[in-house]
């Protein structure tokens, strides 16, 4: 995922609003160099202080979104907001399609566009990129602030703008270093709106899989396999942009096979997927007739609202080798708390000291939870055997 959004830094750099800036902002380090017959060494300081402003003014953006996110999580489990926020990122790509354009008050674009001097110089251009550059890469790190809330957690918010602004300052920096080179870049034309909308495609395809948890089961793999499809026939073939580099229709054709190959990779994955585990709701009830039948326990904590439950459910629990393991010598029970409220439900929650979900709680053939192979995450389908092997070893010995 960071590799993905670094990525996605780097290429907010060939957006229309970004790439005139690339010129200017090469010319300013050079020419704070030059003014003071400063070497390289110099200039490299200077193109350090530019990424530090840059990364500062993004990762606090992701650090509020994640803490004011903590407010969206509580009632994520609502599927009206899932709807809301999948809403909100297809409204900003529609943006990055050019339906509609992004504009700052004047007041504030010609505040960030003031050149200073001296490594604060740097400093302050860094700060103030996000504002310039707003009509274009707004819509994009608006909808990635909006995923990011989602995930509640400060550190990991930071760090997904911390590796964003790394991608977007990276290639400036670069060309900062070898401004000599400037000439070589391609020229400008409708190549960067073609990346813009490629932008608006990311942001959607974030939307279709931010409301999964809302559609019946697999239809979220569907909705996204269609996102893929329509994103690899727009970009690769529908889109008349054209560049003056012959590579372009190359880049075009291979985007939109890659999108092609995702979407029947997904529908295969779909149609193919066998008979997934037999799960048993809660009840004393089972949990004695489990110990009375010497069989082991793997209780999942599930929400519906929960990407990495899904997931397991999806992906691990439907493993052919997985769900031969669990219908031989496992009794497989889900906890559903989806809506919560539930007495039971919250009686277990507090026996089994469960502080979020997915938690995969592994009893032995007493009943006793084997803690150390406690799962609160995704895991694949060969380290989840390996988990129900450790539980099974346990006892042989």
């Amino acid at each position: 995922t960071l590799l993905g959004i670094f990525a996605g830094g780097m290429a907010l750099n060939l957006t229309p609003c970004v790439y005139p800036l690339i010129p200017i902002t090469v010319s300013y380090f050079g020419g704070q160099a030059a003014k003071r017959g400063e070497g390289q060494g110099k200039l490299v300081t200077h193109g350090l202080f530019y990424m530090t402003g840059l990364a500062v003014t993004n990762s606090v953006l992701g650090v509020v979104a994640s803490l004011t996110g903590g407010l969206m999580g509580a009632v994520l489990q609502n599927p009206i907001v899932l709807i809301v926020v999948a809403a909100v990122l297809v409204l900003f790509a529609t943006s990055l399609f050019g339906l509609w354009e992004m504009h700052l008050p004047n007041g504030l674009t010609q505040a960030a566009a003031k050149s200073y001097t001296g490594y604060f110089g740097s400093l302050f251009m860094g700060l103030t990129l996000g504002v310039v550059a707003a009509p274009c890469i707004g819509p994009f790190v608006l909808g990635l602030l909006t995923w990011v809330a989602s995930m509640q957690s400060a550190w990991l918010g930071f760090l997904v703008f911390f590796t964003l602004s790394l991608g977007l300052g990276l290639p400036l920096f670069v060309l900062a270093m070898f401004s000599g080179q400037l000439e070589r870049l391609p020229r400008s034309g409708g190549w960067m709106i073609w990346v813009r909308t490629l932008m608006g495609w990311v942001l959607v395809a974030m939307a279709a899989y931010f409301i999964r948890p809302v559609l019946p089961a697999h239809w979220g793999t569907v909705l996204l396999a269609l996102v893929a499809l329509a994103a690899g026939l727009h970009l690769g073939w529908f889109d008349k942009n054209q560049a003056g580099f012959r590579a372009f229709p190359w880049l075009k054709g291979g985007v939109g096979v890659a999108c092609l190959v995702l979407a029947t990779f997904l529908v295969t994955s779909w149609v193919m997927q066998g008979p997934g585990v037999t799960w048993k709701p809660y009840s004393d009830e089972v949990l004695k007739e489990a110990q009375s039948s010497k069989k082991f326990v793997i209780m999942d904590f599930y929400a519906s609202w929960c990407t990495p439950c899904r997931e397991l459910d999806e992906v691990t629990f439907h493993d052919a080798s997985v769900v031969k393991q669990a219908d031989k010598d496992f009794v497989m029970v889900k906890v559903d708390v989806t809506k919560g409220g539930n007495p039971l439900h919250e009686r277990l929650l507090q026996q089994y000291e469960v502080k979020g979900v997915p938690t995969i709680v592994f009893l032995d053939r007493s009943g006793k939870e084997r803690r150390d192979l406690r799962l609160v995450d995704f895991l694949p389908p060969g380290q989840f055997l390996v988990r129900m092997a450790e539980l099974k070893k346990r006892v042989e010995r």
